[in-house]
């Protein structure tokens, strides 16, 4: 039997595996986001308590193993009388270790903004959950986009760590066709492409999201007139093509 005919007996299970590994990631991708602007904001607080609460979270789970971390949520939470469903570990775990990451990327980026949006916002006497709300954090997303499609895709690849806890991501699947066939085809072939090609269509989701922040912001076209054939319209300012 040639190595694509066991690809193809193997198909459904490959399948399966992608869509674990796509649950994971979204649902620990879905998870670190809140995270990361919970603990963004909290690190920003003049109040010195809240800020040392933020920064020992973001440290403890920045500074330790995501492996560690998922065989502790696995193994040790069940000792302690609290017993979850194994893909919520996992998910769990994702969302901890890359909301860490994340919490300093939106905190450098809200930093970022320039100063006169603040001032300005401040002038017209606007709240400070209204300020941020409509004013500091929308520019900020537009910033941090490039970072979190970096820490995305990396968190897309950290999900095979699954394995460790049963998990049948598509790791497990790719390595079970390379025990069938006996041969490194299996991680050569399926592995590389399967996690290339999700990566790819994040990457292009996560442009098209910075697209249409920038474009909010009046900074660049619509994603409708980037994914238009007709050619770019003039610039109202200098009348030439951008």
């Amino acid at each position: 039997m040639t190595y694509f005919q066991e690809l193809a007996e193997a198909l459904p299970r490959i399948m399966n595996g992608v869509w674990v590994t796509l649950g994971l990631t979204l649902g620990g991708a879905a998870l670190a986001m809140i995270i990361a602007v919970t603990l963004g904001l909290m690190a920003r607080q003049p109040n010195t308590l809240i800020r040392g609460i933020a920064r020992a979270i973001i440290e403890f789970f920045r500074g330790t193993s995501l492996v560690v971390q998922l065989l502790w949520l696995y193994f040790i939470l069940p000792g302690l009388g609290i017993n979850l469903n194994v893909i919520f570990v996992g998910v769990m775990a994702l969302g901890l270790n890359y909301g860490a990451y994340s919490a300093e990327v939106v905190r450098g980026s809200i930093n970022s903004v320039q100063s006169g949006q603040w001032e300005a916002s401040t002038a017209l006497s606007m709240s400070r959950v209204h300020r941020m709300r409509r004013i500091i954090f929308p520019q900020a997303w537009a910033l941090m986009i490039p970072s979190l499609t970096n820490l995305l895709i990396h968190m897309l690849k950290g999900s095979a760590v699954v394995s460790f806890i049963t998990i049948y991501d598509l790791t497990f699947r790719v390595d079970q066709l390379r025990l069938d066939t006996g041969t490194w085809f299996a991680y050569g072939l399926v592995g590389l492409g399967s996690y290339f090609i999700i990566a790819y269509i994040l990457t292009l989701i996560m442009n098209m999201l910075e697209v249409r922040a920038k474009h909010r912001l009046g900074r660049g076209e619509s994603l409708r007139e980037m994914l238009s054939l007709k050619p770019a319209r003039p610039s109202a300012e200098t009348g030439v093509l951008p």
